[in-house]
Formats: C-alpha cells, structure tokens, sequence
C-alpha cells in the first residue's frame, strides 16, 4: 500500500534525524524498492525518496554509491515533468553539490547554471530557492 511506503520513507527521515544512519537507509530501500516493484514507480514520491536516500549517502560519504540515485532522479523528474520544473532542478542542484564534494567543480557549475536558470524562470528573482541557486554557484 501506498501509504506503508511513505511511513517507511517518513520513519527513515526520523532515524536518520537520530543518526541511527544504516537504519534509514534500510528504511528508505524498503521504501524504493516498493515503489519500483508493487506501486506505480512514477509516482512522483519516487523521485523524492531516491534524492533522500541519495542525501544520505552523500552525507556517509559514500558518494560512488549515491551517484546513481542522484541521476536516476534527474532522469525520472525531465520525463516525467519536463526539463523546465522545479523538481529537476531540486535534482539537479542536489547532483550538482555532490560533484562539487567529488572536486568536478566545472560539472557542478553548470548544473547549477541550469537549476538557476529553471528556478527563475518559474520563481522570479527574488525567492529563496534562486537565492540558494546563486549562493552555490
């Protein structure tokens, strides 16, 4: 059920507020492979609980394994919503901040160019998520 799902990705949150770490992580793979194998993998959760999971391991410093989440959450969020939306550009800013953390500073800024560029066009130029695009360029 959906809602199991989501319990799971809300108790991973909490664990991982606990730094009981390896516990929400194991939480939040519960959580995406649920989604991936018995509820409907477009679901726009999806693309929210492998950015968490992918947060989490950047912050483990496990960045080869959080890579792939990272990217497949950028992939899934410009089919799903169009290359312009505010949730590629969420996954586009969280991919960015781990390149930065792998030292390609030049891949980083330009995903950061681009998550800049969709925020103020949907956002203006005064709204905090522009501000935090301009910060991290």
């Amino acid at each position: 059920h959906p809602k199991v799902s989501t319990g799971r990705k809300y108790l991973a949150k909490l664990l991982k507020a606990e730094g009981k770490d390896d516990e929400a992580k194991r939480q939040y793979d519960i959580a995406i492979a649920t989604q991936e194998n018995i509820l409907d993998p477009n679901s726009p959760n999806y693309a929210s609980d492998l950015l968490d999971l992918a947060g989490l391991l950047t912050d483990q410093g496990y960045y080869d394994k959080a890579t792939p989440h990272y990217e497949c959450a950028l992939k899934f969020c410009e089919e799903q919503f169009g290359p312009d939306h505010l949730k590629v550009a969420k996954a586009l800013n969280d991919l960015a901040e781990l390149l930065f953390l792998q030292g390609n500073y030049d891949q980083a800024k330009s995903l950061h160019k681009r998550a800049l560029r969709i925020r103020q066009e949907n956002l203006g130029p005064d709204h905090p998520e522009v501000a935090q695009s301009l910060n991290n360029l």
